[in-house]
């Protein structure tokens, strides 16, 4: 596979490159954009193959008949998961931000808190706000450079309008992989407090060194858990924006079957087209050759920042996205942040947008030709050379 080409994506209405100089100022001529979660790759054959034949037939109605699309989604679970999906549990989404949307409009009422483990994922909290949900943060802690939780502390935390909470498994922007007995944690805790678990697990097949458990492996929690899931980050889809809610518990499956019916949600054929072709040998042949190209994507850069004094990128189990702790400089976010935009010209997210504990870091996808994460690592060493 040829990860090293590059794919000039300027003009293309991509928004990781042409939305960067109106939203980070660096121009996308000079700079280097590093800020969204999508991959600068295209993806494998066996979802352009899907599209070619699409595109070859030149009639687009209504998608009929979805058993290929479920079987495909099975096969991947349980082939790259051991996770024995009921293809009746499958619902489809316009991605996973519509699928937590749809979770907490099923699921909660106007003034209720929605928990999140934070720093994490941002547009949680932007939908949890956007449907007059009350976002409850409970900081995890960052032990020497690692994210655990503390249910001890979270038991006194819990408000009594609390109804659910989103979990990200893996995490986004730490990159931990989650091991058993935190995800038993989460289960337990989820169990006391008599709340609907959502494990969002959209990174779940972008694993290094780790092994990532599906948490429908957890037992006794099937009667409050929605697991999402979608290939759009696996394999630089988004723009399909297709993705999976998978219920197994029966009540949960049409309470949530119904929302889906009261809005008029359904998918579109070419999503569908494109997960099937996702989900097969030819995905996952694909998969393991880009996550080899990732790690050494991944080794390249942490080894590089964390050579410039005050920075630290925290070691990464899973995703294209490295965490970096600016708090050793000293420096104010501002100015930190000006380095890095304005004389290193990088694109890249700024932490507090991830809620408590983001306020020293910022956040930075190697999912890119190994040209410009070299290149990003010797503009962040000249950007900083006066601490080194």
């Amino acid at each position: 596979m040829d990860f090293d080409t590059q794919i000039d994506r300027r003009n293309t209405h991509s928004v990781k490159w042409d939305m960067m100089e109106p939203i980070y100022g660096v121009s996308p001529d000079e700079g280097i954009s590093m800020w969204v979660a999508d991959m600068d790759f295209k993806p494998p054959q066996c979802i352009q193959h899907k599209l070619d034949w699409m595109m070859n037939h030149g009639v687009y109605g209504y998608f009929g008949d979805d058993r290929p699309y479920k079987e495909a989604i099975q096969w991947w679970m349980k082939t790259r998961h051991n996770w024995d999906v009921d293809a009746a549990s499958i619902f489809t989404t316009g991605g996973l931000v519509n699928g937590t949307a749809l979770c907490v409009d099923t699921w909660t009422n106007p003034g209720d808190g929605v928990i999140l483990f934070t720093p994490v994922y941002h547009a949680f909290a932007k939908v949890i706000r956007g449907n007059d949900r009350e976002v409850v943060e409970m900081p995890l802690v960052n032990n020497n450079g690692r994210y655990e939780m503390d249910f001890d502390s979270y038991d006194t935390m819990v408000p009594d309008n609390a109804r659910m909470i989103i979990l990200c498994s893996p995490h986004n922007p730490g990159g931990r992989v989650w091991t058993k007995a935190e995800l038993q944690g989460v289960a337990a805790f989820a169990k006391r407090h008599s709340l609907i678990l959502v494990s969002d697990e959209i990174h779940h097949d972008l694993v290094f060194n780790a092994k990532h458990i599906p948490m429908s492996h957890i037992d006794g929690i099937e009667d409050r858990l929605v697991m999402m899931t979608a290939a759009s980050k696996t394999f630089n889809i988004a723009g399909c924006h297709t993705g999976n809610v998978i219920i197994a518990d029966p009540d949960l499956r049409r309470a949530f079957g119904q929302k889906m019916l009261g809005l008029g949600i359904g998918p579109n054929s070419f999503g569908l087209h494109m997960v099937t072709g996702a989900y097969s040998e030819g995905g996952a042949e694909w998969l393991d050759e880009l996550l080899q190209y990732l790690d050494g994507n991944r080794r390249i850069f942490d080894a590089g920042i964390n050579a410039i004094p005050g920075l630290a990128s925290m070691a990464l189990d899973s995703t294209y996205l490295a965490w970096v702790d600016f708090s050793g400089t000293g420096m104010p976010m501002s100015e930190f942040t000006d380095r890095v935009q304005s004389r290193a010209k990088l694109a890249v997210n700024h932490g507090p947008t991830f809620g408590q504990g983001g306020d020293n870091f910022l956040r930075f996808n190697f999912a890119t030709p190994r040209a410009n994460v070299i290149s990003a690592v010797e503009r962040m060493q000249a950007a900083f050379a006066d601490l080194q």
